[in-house]
């Protein structure tokens, strides 16, 4: 009597995992292209970082972008986009340029992506703010940022989202610091209901892929009234994004604040 090989029934099973992985989530296109490390070059680029990364990590037309930034390193590419496009005016700080040792905000990244878009002749990304609307319950603002990164991906475009660590001090909301990431996986579909989702995102801070929980604050953040939360927050337990400026025994929120992208 002969016996049967277990091994084409457990790569069988391997097969079906893996096409059901692909099935329930929605990769960036070219993923496998890896973070962009921010501190090959300085610790406040994390801006250039991540937008470097979103373009190879998009489909073929943001890839051939990648490709006409000067450089042959993540390094000098780096180092190209923050001299040309980010020693420039910027449009939303008056009397400075887009970077600095502070880095560089959400708009004037924005600005800069769409000048390396015109590079390819692809549109410009579009800059959305992450945080409810004053008519916006929480609920909504997770299927609405769902919604957003999922057809950025769909798109060719990973998305660049700006994060905010927030603490609370003396009773008030009071900003510690941000960062740039780049968003590389999202569920397929979202369940009716759902409160939270897990997301994979690409950390410029030593080119680290992470994976975090978008979800409801379980205590209301940057509340209008006391009650209704102003805020999702972006749990990811491994991103260390403002905590050292924080005290002893002090509550800390990272928040998604402001995201960039094609939708």
């Amino acid at each position: 009597m002969s016996i049967r090989s277990p091994l084409p029934l457990l790569l069988s099973a391997l097969l079906l995992l893996a096409a059901i992985a692909r099935a329930d989530d929605r990769w960036a296109p070219n993923a496998v292209a890896g973070p962009v490390d921010q501190l090959d070059v300085s610790g406040n680029a994390c801006g250039p970082a991540a937008l470097l990364a979103a373009i190879r990590c998009g489909d073929g037309k943001w890839r051939a972008v990648a490709e006409k930034i000067p450089g042959r390193s993540d390094r000098s590419k780096l180092l190209y986009i923050i001299k040309a496009h980010g020693v420039r005016p910027s449009a939303s700080l008056r009397g400075r340029n887009r970077w600095s040792r502070h880095g560089i905000n959400a708009e004037d990244l924005a600005d800069v992506a769409g000048e390396l878009a015109g590079i390819g002749g692809l549109p410009a990304p579009r800059i959305e703010n992450l945080l409810p609307g004053r008519r916006e319950s929480v609920p909504n603002t997770l299927k609405r940022l769902h919604r957003r990164f999922r057809q950025s991906l769909i798109n060719g475009l990973p998305p660049v989202i700006s994060l905010r660590r927030y603490v609370l001090r003396h009773g008030a909301w009071v900003t510690l610091d941000s960062h740039f990431v780049t968003l590389v996986q999202v569920p397929e579909k979202l369940a009716g209901g759902e409160k939270q989702f897990t997301l994979t995102y690409f950390d410029p801070w030593g080119g680290k892929k992470r994976t975090a929980t978008l979800r409801e604050p379980v205590v209301p953040v940057l509340s209008p009234d006391g009650q209704r939360s102003g805020a999702l927050e972006f749990f990811a337990p491994d991103a260390d994004v403002g905590r050292d400026k924080a005290r002893s025994g002090e509550r800390t929120l990272l928040v998604p604040a402001i995201a960039i992208g094609r939708w």
